[in-house]
């Protein structure tokens, strides 16, 4: 995630704030423009709202309202004035809360909703979700959080366009507990929704979209029985022998399913690990380069066509300067991974399956000719 300004003052500013720091202006951002801003109520409309001037206004801007949700502090994302529907574009894809008469449960929430609405970001960069979908309808899967009850434990997990989450993964000491119970190197929020997203793009973009045969090539059969593969995982320990040699993960060894959906979460991590760093003018040294030669990071959401070898090329130093960060604060490194040829071979096969989709849609929409 990059960090945008302040167009009042010049403010640096991050994702969830809702005040600059500086000028005091009220922020939010814009899905339509894909940025944060100032902005400041229209005197007389009923609640709406504009992007704050800084001079002497060309024309009248466009006109928004604030997402319900930010009644909750849950939101602060701003809808189109002319969309009927309450909620913003991440927040309509929520079905169904947790009990929000309990206090734990809106804490939980809330961490939940900035971990959707970093997805949402990275998707809606990618072109994999529409910033702007036409008459106030949701684009993309709908979300149940959800929490354990007595004889009803919560699966997270996704199914044919519905993603649920267990509220508790938003509690720190409980999502420790079960990354150290499963064997994790690494569990996140974040992380879960980026892996659950993957199930859904898989539906989307393999399945619908005629691509099972040439991913069988790479992932192999995902007509085994899943949840016998899932049986046989766990049973065995979870960690099998040389899992690195092919995978992202030890759990990416389980099935197909759970090998696409763990190297989709790794590129997601690496386009928007890239994107945060270029954002910062980052320069690296990279491997094999004069000590002395440092290279600038591409923002791959910038690029018309990002290369998949440069994008890889500048993730690795980056991901070892990240853990070197870490270790001098005393944390755990924040990627324990590394890949192999193998799983960059199937992190190659995302990034392909994703830039075909991002160039069918532009030609769609007439941005670009259909290849000859």
């Amino acid at each position: 995630m990059k960090t945008f300004r302040c167009q009042k003052c010049g403010q640096a500013l991050f994702f969830e704030n809702v005040e600059c720091l500086n000028c005091k202006s009220q922020l939010a951002f814009l899905p339509d423009r894909m940025t944060m801003a100032a902005i400041e109520p229209i005197q007389g409309s009923d609640g709406r709202w504009q992007i704050k001037a800084r001079g002497r206004r060309r024309k009248a801007p466009r006109q928004y309202r604030l997402c319900r949700n930010t009644d909750h502090a849950a939101c602060n994302f701003v809808v189109p004035a002319e969309d009927d529907n309450p909620y913003c574009v991440a927040c309509r894809l929520t079905r169904v809360l947790p009990d929000l008469s309990k206090p734990e449960n809106h804490q939980r929430w809330y961490r939940i909703e900035v971990a959707k609405r970093r997805l949402f970001y990275t998707l809606a960069k990618l072109g994999l979700i529409s910033p702007e979908p036409q008459g106030g309808e949701p684009d993309g899967p709908v979300f149940e959080f959800l929490e354990d009850l007595p004889g009803a434990p919560v699966m997270t997990g996704h199914s044919e366009g519905l993603i649920t989450i267990n509220v508790a993964e938003a509690d720190d000491d409980e999502r420790v507990r079960r990354r150290v119970a499963l064997h994790e190197p690494y569990r996140t929020l974040l992380g879960h929704f980026r892996h659950e997203i993957g199930h859904y793009y898989w539906d989307v973009l393999i399945r619908d979209g005629n691509q099972v045969e040439p991913f069988r090539e790479v992932f192999g059969d995902e007509s085994v029985d899943y949840g016998e593969a899932l049986r046989r995982h766990y049973e065995a320990g979870g960690n099998p022998a040389n899992w690195q040699l092919e995978h992202v993960s030890a759990y990416a060894t389980s099935h197909p399913w759970e090998d696409w959906a763990e190297t989709w979460a790794h590129y997601l991590h690496m386009v928007d690990l890239l994107e945060t760093a270029a954002s910062y003018n980052t320069r690296i040294t990279l491997p094999g380069d004069d000590e002395d030669e440092l290279e600038e990071l591409v923002n791959p959401f910038e690029q018309k066509a990002p290369v998949f070898e440069e994008l890889v090329e500048q993730w690795v130093p980056i991901t070892l300067l990240v853990n070197s960060l870490n270790r001098s604060l005393g944390q755990e490194d924040a990627y324990p991974f590394a890949l192999t040829a193998g799983a960059l071979r199937k992190l190659r096969y995302v990034h392909d399956v994703i830039q075909a989709n991002r160039k069918a849609q532009k030609v769609d929409q007439g941005l670009e000719q259909p290849p000859a």
